[in-house]
Order: C-alpha cells, then structure tokens, then sequence
C-alpha cells in the first residue's frame, strides 16, 4: 500500500499526535475537523468562505446525494468537487449512518440494506459495492465502507450481528474498489462492548485500508464511555494510517478524543448551533437571543479574529436573530467554523513543540 500518512509528531504524556494525510486534492493536516456537507454543501457557508477559515476538508453524504440529485448528475457536472466548487478534499461516509437514524425506512440483512426513500417513497438498494461504486461516482478523495451501527443500549446479540456484518462489508466494498488515487477507511464497529470494539479493531486492521473511521459512537452513551472505547480501538489500530472518530463534536470532547489517539472529526454541531442562536466561543456557548445582549455592543468573542467578531457586535447579531435574519445563522456559523479550525491549529501546534496537554 502507497503511503498516504505520516505521524510527523506525537505527545510525550498522551497518544495525541499530529499528521500529514495525502489526497488527490491535496494535504490535510491531522488533527483536523471535517464540516458536514450532507446534501455537497455546507450549510449557511459558500466554498470561499470556508476557504477563509482555513477548512481544509469536508465530509458529504453518499445516502442524501445518492437519492438526490444522484451520482451520476454529479458525475456530468465533473464530479463532486467541481460541483460544490470546493477544490480541497472530501471525504464521502457511507450512508451507513441512515442505517442508524432511519430505522422505519431500511430492512437490513446479509447482503444489504433496502431503503425507502424519504423524499419519493421509492425503493433504494445499498450494497457494500454499491455504496462504494457510488463513492467513485461522485469522485470524493476518501470514500468509507458500508456499515450497520447500533443504537445505545443494544443488546450483545445484535451488536455482535452487526460488527459482522459491518467488518464483511468492509471486506467486499475493499475488493470491489476501481477509482485509482481514492483512499477508502474501513468503519470500526461493536457497539458499547469493549471486547468487540477491540476485535473489530484488529480485524479491520487486518484488510489493510487507508484508514480508518469509529463508528457508533457519539448515539446517546457517557462521555467516559465514548472515551474508554475510542481508546480501546486506537489501541487496536496501526499507527501508520489516520483515525476518524465519527460524529463527536463538543470542542472538550474532541480534545479529549486526540489525547487516545484520534486524528479527523466531523459533526453538524457548530453549524447547527449557528443556524439556532449559539455561538462557541473562548468564554464559553452564547445563546445569543438572551435579553442581555440587546445593547452589548462587545465583539462576539474578544478573543477571536474572525470577520464576524471583527465587524459586528453581539447586539447587532442578538437583532439579527430576533428579526429571523438569514445573516444571523451565516455570521455565527462562520464564527463557529472559525473557532474549530483555529482550535485545532492550536491543538497541532502544541502536539508538534511539545507543549499539548
């Protein structure tokens, strides 16, 4: 297997460590948090906004795109890339989440999943091939395996059902991969069982993907038990390849999940806290439609150098809100967006001088 990561760095007193990953869309440095462009954009920020921040990657979806407007318009259009009009890199997961958030609409056996559409209640099927076959459609840098989470709280039987079956599609979606220069991660399951996240582990590990992506975490267990696990297949995993810890999004949550050894992320939270009123900030989540902000005429964070906290104060973003202003929710999730990527530019510098804890 060609090389595509390099651990350039690693912490004294943890796992955290800072690297390089290769993509036909050029270099993302790890740590490194994904914005979700589940429909090939993310919401409420142009491509060149993004570009602004310093977001260096994305991550879309292979269900939502499949069903509309589907693999092959993006494939006329250019492919995905060209599409969105985002040149950096992408990152496709598999829809194997729907498998997850939609249950009233999918049958999951051996070979597949059958999906009732929820836009025009027509039937879609999702094979570990298919959903790789329209991962290449679409043209993404890093296309993920197919694979079946389990809720909190399932039961040994079915979690152990499911990381078969998941640890098998990733097996066949590998074999049938035919796009040259696109790397594919195989999705770790295994629900809350410590035993069996750490026998996924190992036996993704053994069919040699670019890396690697946990799943099923983040659904509803205890901080202490999303840290516990992560580490566990960390443990697990080779070193030489990048780790994404899928769906984990609360700034503390995040550092704590680089301290064991995790490397990319991704979760709607910072742009959906912007479309509601929330703003993550140095002191602190704001609501900022709380009456004490109608004549703050304070920067939105005193620390931050972002435009929105450069040129806008917070009375005039609470007015924005109240008057259901479209500005309102792209103001604060450029801000957000803003706050994560220079969170982890941060976390990077200190992994690479010495001085994270």
């Amino acid at each position: 297997m060609t090389t595509t990561f390099t651990v350039e760095a690693t912490c004294p007193n943890s796992s955290a460590r800072a690297g390089r990953l290769r993509t036909a869309h050029g270099e993302v440095f790890t740590p490194a948090f994904m914005p979700v462009g589940t429909q090939g954009t993310v919401k409420a920020m142009t491509p060149s906004e993004l570009e602004e921040i310093g977001v260096q990657i994305v991550l879309s979806n292979t269900y939502h795109l499949h069903l509309r407007p589907g693999e092959t318009i993006v494939a006329q259009a250019g492919g995905l890339h060209r599409f969105m009009n985002w040149q950096r890199p992408i990152l496709t997961d598999s829809g194997g989440y729907q498998v997850f958030s939609l249950p009233d609409l999918r049958k999951v056996d051996d070979d597949g999943v059958t999906f009732t559409s929820h836009l025009d209640g027509s039937t879609r099927r999702l094979t570990p091939e298919a959903a790789i076959r329209i991962q290449e459609t679409l043209g993404a840098d890093i296309a993920v395996t197919l694979d079946e989470p389990v809720p909190y709280g399932a039961g040994e039987a079915k979690t152990r059902e499911a990381m078969r079956r998941s640890d098998e599609w990733a097996a066949r979606g590998l074999a049938c991969r035919e796009r040259e220069g696109q790397l594919i991660f195989g999705i770790v399951q295994g629900g809350m069982d410590p035993g069996l996240r750490a026998e996924s582990g190992h036996q993704i590990a053994e069919l040699a993907p670019d890396g690697f992506c946990i799943g099923g975490l983040s659904v509803g267990e205890p901080k202490e038990t999303t840290e516990e696990l992560a580490r566990i297949v960390c443990q697990a995993l080779p070193a030489d390849r990048p780790r994404h810890l899928m769906g984990v999004g609360l700034p503390a949550e995040i550092l704590t999940a680089i301290r064991v050894g995790c490397d990319l992320f991704d979760c709607v939270l910072p742009t959906r806290l912007g479309r509601n009123g929330c703003a993550v900030t140095s002191e602190g989540r704001l609501n900022m439609v709380r009456a004490e902000y109608t004549d703050d005429f304070g920067p939105l964070d005193p620390s931050c150098a972002c435009s929105t906290c450069r040129h806008y104060t917070r009375a005039y973003l609470r007015h924005l809100y109240k008057a259901k202003e479209i500005l309102a929710a792209r103001l604060v999730t450029y801000h957000n967006l803003w706050f994560y990527t220079r969170m982890m530019e941060r976390v990077r510098e200190g992994i690479v001088e010495g001085t994270f804890r």
